[in-house]
C-alpha cells in the first residue's frame, strides 16, 4: 500500500513542479515583466528549488562521446553487448581514424566494470567510465529498475546475478580485468571463484573497491542495521508490489524512493546545506555552482528498485550470515571457494572516509584468497576519500585512478594476434 501512496502523492505533485518550473522561468527571463520586479531573482529562485525538490528523477544518460587516447581525442558509442532480463552489458567502443591512436588502442586492456545493484543506476559510475575509457576497453553492468521488469520473466536472486558476471566473464574473455565498485565486490568475487572452481578461465585481474567482503570489520550504520535487524523485519517493512502504472506490475521490490530516503537520513545537514547554497548561488548568479549541483542531484535523485529476493538474500548472506567469509555460501548448489583462485591478481581499494563500508572490509578479501600469491596481490588506502570519492571525483582521478591503472596494465598481457577491424571505411575501433 505505501508504494500506491507514494506514486498517488508523486501523480499529484508532478502539475506543481511543472508550475514552478514555469514559474521560475517566467521571473528570470529577461523580456518577461515578471522579471523587472522587486526580489524577482530570488522568486526565481524559490520557485527553481520547490521544481526540483518536488519533480521525479529519471535515470541520467551516461552522455560519454568522446575520450583522448594517447593524446588524441576518439568518438565514443555507448553499444548493448548482451541484453539479459535484469541487467545490460554495455560496450563503450571507440572510434577514429587516426593511425597513432588506433596503434595505441590495440594494445590497451579490456576492462568489465560491474556497477553496484544498491539503489542508484549504473550511471553514478560515469566517471569511471571516463577515466578507464582513455587506456582501456570499457564494458559496465547497467542493471535494470526491477519495477521495468514484467513479473512474467520470475524471480531475480543473488545467485541470478553471481550468474549474470560469469556469462559476461565468459562473453568478454579471459584477458579482462574485472572492476567492481562497493556492493558487487561479493557477488564478483563468487563468480571468480566459482570459475576457478569449475577448472574455467579466470579474468588477469579483479579490482575491488569498498565492499563489504566483511562486514564484521568496522561495521558503519549500514552495516549496523543489516545486523541489527532480523529477515522478517526488512521483509515486512521495506518490500512492496510494484504498482499497476509499470511494466513490472505485482513484482515484489524494495522500492527506490525508501532507498533515497535512507541515503538522505544518513547526512540530513550536509544535503539541507547544499540545498541552501543552490538557492545563493542561483540569487548571487552563480551559474556554474548551481549546475554542478544540477548534475549531482541529478544523478543522486535517480534510483532504481531491487528485486526483493535479491536484496532480501544478500542481506542474509552478507550482513547477517557472512556466508562467504564462514566458507558457507552455497550458489547454485556449489560452495563458494575463493582459495581457488590462483591466476587472477587482485587489488583491493578502501577509501580513508568511507562511512559505508568501514576499514578492512575489502582489505579482507586477500585472507580469503589464499591461492593468489603475495606477488599478484595489493591494497591500497585513499587518503581522505570518502565512499565515493575512491570512484568519482578529483580523488579517484589524481589518487585512485592511477593505482587502478597501474596494475591492470602490470597484469595484462597484450594478444598475440590482433582482431582485425570488423567496421567499414576509415574509422576504426577500439
Amino acid at each position: 500500500m505505501l508504494y500506491q501512496i507514494y506514486e498517488t502523492q508523486r501523480a499529484l505533485m508532478a502539475p506543481f513542479s511543472e508550475f514552478a518550473s514555469a514559474s521560475a522561468k517566467l521571473f528570470e527571463h529577461p523580456l518577461s515583466p515578471f522579471a523587472q520586479m522587486p526580489l524577482a531573482q530570488r522568486m526565481s529562485a524559490s520557485f527553481d528549488l520547490m521544481h526540483r525538490l518536488a519533480k521525479e528523477y529519471e535515470k541520467p544518460p551516461f552522455a560519454i562521446t568522446a575520450a583522448t587516447v594517447g593524446g588524441v581525442e576518439v568518438a565514443v558509442q555507448e553499444q548493448v553487448a548482451m541484453k539479459k532480463p535484469f541487467c545490460r552489458l554495455l560496450r563503450f567502443k571507440r572510434f577514429t581514424d587516426n593511425p597513432q591512436a588506433l596503434e595505441v588502442m590495440k594494445a590497451q586492456p579490456l576492462v568489465l566494470v560491474v556497477a553496484p545493484l544498491s539503489g542508484h543506476h549504473s550511471t553514478l559510475l560515469r566517471d569511471t567510465v571516463k577515466s578507464l575509457l582513455c587506456d582501456h576497453k570499457v564494458f559496465i553492468t547497467d542493471w535494470t529498475d526491477a519495477r521495468m521488469v514484467p513479473a512474467t520473466e520470475g524471480p531475480f536472486h543473488l545467485d541470478d546475478y553471481v550468474a549474470y558476471v560469469q556469462e559476461f566473464i565468459r562473453h568478454i574473455g579471459p584477458e579482462v580485468h574485472v572492476i567492481s565498485v562497493c556492493q558487487p565486490t561479493v557477488p564478483v568475487l563468487a563468480a571468480v571463484s566459482l570459475l576457478a572452481s569449475n577448472g574455467e578461465a579466470t579474468p588477469r585481474s579483479m579490482t575491488m573497491m569498498g565492499g563489504p567482503i566483511d562486514a564484521r570489520k568496522s561495521p558503519t550504520a549500514v552495516n549496523n542495521l543489516a545486523m541489527n535487524k532480523s529477515h522478517t523485519w526488512f521483509e515486512s517493512n521495506v518490500i512492496f508490489n510494484v504498482p499497476t502504472n509499470f511494466p513490472g506490475a505485482g513484482r515484489r521490490v524494495y522500492p527506490g524512493f525508501l532507498q533515497h530516503t535512507g541515503f538522505v537520513a544518513m547526512n540530513p545537514d550536509r544535503h539541507l546545506s547544499s540545498h541552501y547554497d543552490y538557492f545563493s548561488d542561483l540569487i548571487r548568479g552563480d551559474d556554474d555552482s548551481a549546475e554542478a549541483h544540477r548534475q549531482f542531484y541529478d544523478e543522486y535523485n535517480a534510483v532504481l528498485d531491487m528485486p526483493a529476493e535479491y536484496y532480501l538474500e544478500t542481506i542474509k548472506t552478507v550482513f547477517q550470515d557472512f556466508s562467504l567469509v564462514n566458507g558457507t555460501w552455497e550458489v547454485n548448489g556449489q560452495l563458494v571457494r575463493p582459495q581457488d583462485i590462483s591466476t587472477t591478481a587482485l587489488l583491493t581499494v578502501e577509501g580513508e572516509l568511507d562511512d559505508i563500508s568501514g576499514a578492512g572490509q575489502t582489505k579482507a578479501a586477500h585472507e580469503l584468497c589464499t591461492g593468489i600469491p603475495e606477488t599478484r596481490s595489493f591494497h591500497y588506502d585513499a587518503i581522505g576519500a570518502g565512499h565515493y570519492g575512491i570512484f568519482s571525483g578529483r580523488r579517484w582521478r589524481e589518487k585512485v585512478y592511477p593505482e587502478v591503472h597501474s596494475f591492470i596494465l602490470r597484469f595484462n598481457q597484450e594478444l598475440a594476434v590482433a582482431n582485425p577491424a570488423a567496421e567499414q571505411g576509415q574509422l576504426r575501433a577500439g
